[in-house]
């Protein structure tokens, strides 16, 4: 049988490509509109990875290439280190504008949720004049040392990348599905205090609303409430991680605003700027200007394509009422995988806060038995019927939903269709949960 030209591209990867970087469906993709993709071979699939929470505003958003196009004609790089373009200052006002939090704030432009949270550490530790971190379980900060440090999940990300950057804390995420309560989250907290780093020491906490990675997990109000308390109490600044959950995923700008507190400071990325790689961390002024001249910066960090698409998403964002979307589409999504959970006895648990949607697949009905093997089986079969999948969690047992919010129903019905089907086929079309 010959060979495709996908197959001919994987065996070209894997002589190529270093073995650590890793490929979740073995496709490789020649074009893409809004939620649809088209690989080498010609074949149609569904997108509802959107290139890991990257694509809020759909693949090749025509006001996106618009804004690109005319951007390339102008100039694609100075430094803004070196000489200076409007569009690295308007998008700085515009996310001033839009981050939550009260009082005058100011904006870094990087290119990568890494260097976010790494900057946002940095201009932390120099505000407080301390050194010492907070994070927590399951979250994920990125791949860079110090953000790697932060992250909560062990395999794959850190083995055998040791030793790493010292005075980062871990306290237990709050999961009431796996019976970790608010209290027992800011007990923990207390506990670091008094036995590994006092409070006084404590530069930042940094936490993400909505934990990407480690499975979709939502924070309870009540815990981000006493967190902002407890970083008040003792001085500690709050750096809300909205990397994954912001840019409008949750049917708000940032999800933080579900909750009615803010972060100190606020790192950003993904799904900004459609595609185009630009970052950010947004806060107080008075910490952002805690960093002399020269202390923040990056040679590609703030480029002026990038600044443009994100501008123009943010555009997008107010003419296509994208933060309403969003809150139809996550309620269309979860009634749907809910029916679902209604008939398999799998699904632990349906998640969702706005478009941010997420799927815990068990064993036995049993929710403190991840079912990671039905999940990679999941992932794979929805593959083969036409739909490109993600799963994540500390356990790989979650299947998350990250389509563009700009899908048309019809194609968002098609993808819940496809994980139905795999889910009747590989569990039966009624579980025991239906029959008992």
């Amino acid at each position: 049988m010959d060979k495709t030209r996908n197959d001919l591209l994987l065996e070209r990867r894997e002589a190529a490509v270093a073995r650590g970087v890793s490929l979740a469906h073995p496709v490789f993709i020649d074009r893409a509109e809004n939620a649809l993709l088209w690989d080498v071979d010609g074949r149609r699939y569904v997108d509802f990875a959107g290139g890991i929470a990257v694509l809020n505003t759909g693949h090749r958003h025509p006001k996106v290439l618009e804004a690109v196009h005319r951007q390339l004609e102008k100039l694609t790089h100075t430094c803004f280190q070196v000489t200076g373009y409007e569009p690295y200052v308007e998008l700085c006002e515009r996310l001033n504008r839009l981050a939550p939090g009260p009082g005058p704030k100011k904006t870094l432009l990087m290119s990568t949720g890494a260097e976010a949270v790494e900057n946002a550490i940095k201009i932390a530790r120099a505000y407080t004049r301390r050194s010492a971190v907070i994070s927590f379980s399951g979250g994920f900060h990125g791949r860079t040392l110090l953000a790697l440090a932060l992250t909560g999940k062990v395999a794959p990300y850190k083995a055998g990348f040791g030793p790493m950057p010292g005075e980062v804390y871990h306290a237990p995420f709050p999961n009431a599905l796996h019976g970790v309560s608010v209290g027992d989250s800011i007990h923990a907290l207390e506990q670091i205090f008094k036995c590994d780093v006092e409070a006084e020491r404590v530069a930042a906490i940094i936490v993400e609303p909505v934990q990407g990675e480690g499975g979709f997990y939502v924070a309870p109000k009540e815990f981000l409430v006493r967190l902002r308390e407890l970083c008040d109490r003792h001085g500690i600044v709050f750096i809300a991680d909205e990397i994954q959950s912001g840019a409008g995923r949750t049917g708000r700008m940032f999800a933080m605003e579900h909750y009615g507190v803010a972060g100190d400071l606020t790192t950003i990325a993904k799904s900004i700027a459609g595609g185009f790689p630009v970052s950010a961390v947004t806060g107080r002024a008075e910490i952002m200007d805690a960093c002399g001249p020269g202390g923040l910066g990056g040679t590609y960090a703030g480029n002026p394509v990038a600044c443009a698409a994100a501008c123009a998403v943010l555009d997008v964002f107010i003419q296509e009422r994208i933060l309403e979307r969003a809150e139809m589409l996550g309620a269309r999504m979860a009634a749907r995988l809910k029916a679902m959970a209604g008939r398999h006895q799998e699904i632990a648990e349906v998640r969702a806060l706005g478009a941010m949607i997420a799927m815990e697949l068990c064993k036995d009905g049993d929710a403190h038995q991840p079912h990671a093997d039905l999940t990679r089986a999941l992932t794979n079969r929805a593959r083969e019927l036409g739909l490109i999948l993600l799963s994540c969690g500390v356990y790989g047992n979650v299947i998350r939903i990250l389509v563009p919010i700009t899908a048309e129903d019809a194609v968002v019905d098609e993808g819940l269709d496809i994980i139905e089907r795999a889910m009747d086929e590989l569990c039966g079309a009624a579980s025991a949960r239906k029959m008992a």
